[in-house]
């Protein structure tokens, strides 16, 4: 094999060393917050060699960028239910479990911290919206193929995703009736 054709190979060791790298961001952010650790820090939590990370993502905001980005836009993946009103309620239980579970919160901290960090930060704000926006629309324009009035795609950020995730950053409650309240109040 090739030094192309291992690059390339899914679920190798680049991307054993991406999720551990990951993780280490996500648990560092967990136990002390944003800016309260280095390159250094994550690399010896996840095992592996400053200049491994340097190599790959650059500096630490661009690999905390690609964290939250990884983190907020993998893990929601868009359903396919057959209605905007399944859909959306899919996507935002989705969502929801996915920012109450172990790793949300510190996620959600990072991308809050990182869009009011100077340009870079705003860039990164940028992108995570960018990012969520172009998910919601394939979602919005699937609706519009079937013949249903769907929503802008800033109006389904603003009205079911901003709620749950104020909520989560000021430690309150997200329960299935909420979530599906958003909807419902959305649609």
């Amino acid at each position: 094999m090739n030094e192309s054709q291992r690059a390339r190979r899914p679920g190798g060791r680049s991307a054993r060393v991406g999720a551990q790298v990951h993780q280490a961001v996500t648990d560092l952010i967990s136990e002390r917050g944003y800016g309260n650790f280095t390159v250094g820090d994550v690399a010896a939590r996840a095992g592996v060699a400053d200049s491994s990370i340097y190599r790959r993502w650059g500096s630490l905001e661009t690999l905390l960028t690609d964290v939250a980005l990884t983190r907020l836009n993998t893990q929601s993946p868009m359903p396919d239910t057959g209605s905007l009103a399944g859909d959306l309620r899919t996507y935002a239980a989705n969502v929801a479990r996915e920012i109450t579970g172990p790793d949300g919160p510190a996620v959600l901290h990072l991308a809050v911290a990182l869009s009011s960090n100077g340009q870079q930060g705003l860039r990164a704000g940028d992108d995570l919206r960018a990012e969520r926006i172009r998910q919601l629309q394939s979602m919005l324009d699937r609706a519009h193929e079937r013949g249903e009035p769907a929503p802008d795609a800033l109006d389904v950020l603003d009205h079911i995703l901003a709620p749950m995730y104020i909520r989560v950053l000021f430690g309150m409650e997200l329960t299935p009736d909420y979530v599906d309240g958003l909807v419902d109040r959305m649609l």
